[in-house]
């Protein structure tokens, strides 16, 4: 006797029964697995975005808004600090390295990062065609950015004021693409990087309003002037930038640098580790709730397999007495009845698990711009293995009832019935 044959049949006699928990369970199981995905894979990836800065600098207000423009460009600026400020900064003997970033432009949706060569060291990124900046104007573009637009080495391109589509063209001034990043798995992937003086140039008030003033920038070759690969940048004019990323010398600087920074200069402190923490602390609610409604979703469906399994054994008790009188045992069909509920419930299983993995990866389809974009959907977690295993566990329970119904079903009572 194939019980395995017989459990199936039984299954597929009732298409929208088997149908609605399969689907019950799988949005249970599809959620749990979303979450996941993405709880696993975005702490480790914004942490290691963060890796080596240990303090970020920029203008008033927000240290969270702060932390998400400057390290991994998901929200608006704080403002700008005084260049002035940042270059005393620097010389804190407290401060070991400092990497200063200038904001404000965007192609299609792609930000615009003025910076220097320490930024791509931090990250220890890698060129797959071209070579880095040397003049104003020049870019590297993001492994990401490359692909999203199709631009190749020596293409030019206007870049847009602010940080997201739909604002007005620079036209004066044309970015000419140098070089290439390889994939970093990181932010990068989805930055334009150029120098700092090529976003100066971008927003000079007499370069953006008067043409007589362009002209004159033209005829100075700033296009030819080299740009400052490290450090900051030199200014004869007072100049700001966006924000510093910096990297503390010793411990002490952990406690002293970031009071001292807040109490007496107009600039802001904000360390990436702590804000970090209170943002997935806050995000940890969420995803409490939305793991409640997972687990509610799942002991309806193991209700819903109960209900299923114990009308169906009420209607085919006759069935499993004529299966008794040709030879089978009262386990056989105990283990018919639990066969239909594991059956039912890894066919919810796979299913739920598959789906969020299609989930997933058509939500980072359609934020290709935002910080699930470096987020792999088709990325299997060992932990997913025990959302198998409850799966299994919840269908096994919800037969268990119907199972010792059909172990005591009286074979001559049933047959005299008829």
């Amino acid at each position: 006797m194939n019980l395995l044959k017989l459990s199936w049949k039984y299954l597929t006699f009732r298409p929208l029964s088997t149908g609605l928990n399969v689907l019950l369970l799988g949005l249970g199981l599809a959620i749990m697995t979303v979450l996941l995905l993405i709880q696993d894979q975005l702490e480790k990836k914004m942490t290691a975005e963060a890796a080596g800065i240990d303090l970020v600098v920029g203008a008033k207000g927000s240290p969270l808004q702060l932390i998400l423009s400057s390290i991994y460009h998901v929200d608006f600026p704080t403002g700008n600090i005084p260049m002035e400020e940042a270059e005393k900064l620097a010389k804190n003997r407290l401060v070991k390295g400092v990497i200063p970033l200038a904001l404000g432009d965007n192609f299609q949706g792609f930000r615009i990062i003025g910076t220097n060569y320490d930024y791509l060291k931090s990250y220890q990124a890698d060129l797959s065609d071209g070579k880095l900046w040397e003049k104003p104007f020049d870019v590297v573009l993001g492994h990401e950015v490359a692909t999203q637009t199709s631009l190749k080495n020596g293409d030019e391109f206007a870049g847009s004021h602010g940080i997201s589509v739909g604002s007005h063209d620079h036209e004066q001034h044309n970015y000419k693409v140098t070089g290439i990043l390889a994939p970093q798995g990181n932010v990068l992937d989805r930055l334009v990087l150029t120098s700092i003086e090529s976003v100066w140039l971008t927003h000079d008030e007499q370069s953006e309003g008067d043409s007589t003033a362009m002209e004159s920038i033209q005829d100075q070759d700033v296009f030819d002037i080299p740009v400052t690969q490290t450090g900051f940048p030199s200014s004869e004019i007072p100049r700001e930038i966006t924000s510093l990323l910096i990297s503390y010398r010793n411990p002490m600087a952990a406690i002293q640098l970031p009071r001292m920074i807040n109490s007496r200069t107009v600039m802001q402190a904000a360390s990436p580790a702590f804000e970090m923490a209170r943002l997935f602390e806050l995000l940890g609610v969420g995803v409490s709730l939305l793991k409640g409604l997972a687990f509610v979703l799942l002991g309806i469906s193991g209700i819903g397999i109960f209900i299923a399994l114990y009308n169906s054994l009420k209607e085919r008790k006759y069935d499993l007495a004529i299966l008794r009188t040709i030879g089978a045992t009262q386990f056989q069909l105990v283990l018919l009845i639990l066969l239909e509920g594991l059956m039912l419930t890894t066919i919810g299983a796979f299913f739920g698990i598959g789906f969020g993995h299609i989930f997933l990866q058509l939500l980072i389809s359609s934020n290709e711009q935002s910080v699930v974009s470096g987020i792999q959907a088709w990325e299997f977690l060992p932990e997913e293995l025990w959302v198998l295993t409850y799966a299994l566990a919840v269908g096994l329970i919800a037969s268990l009832i119907p199972a010792w119904t059909a172990y005591k079903t009286s074979i001559a009572r049933q047959l005299t019935r008829v």
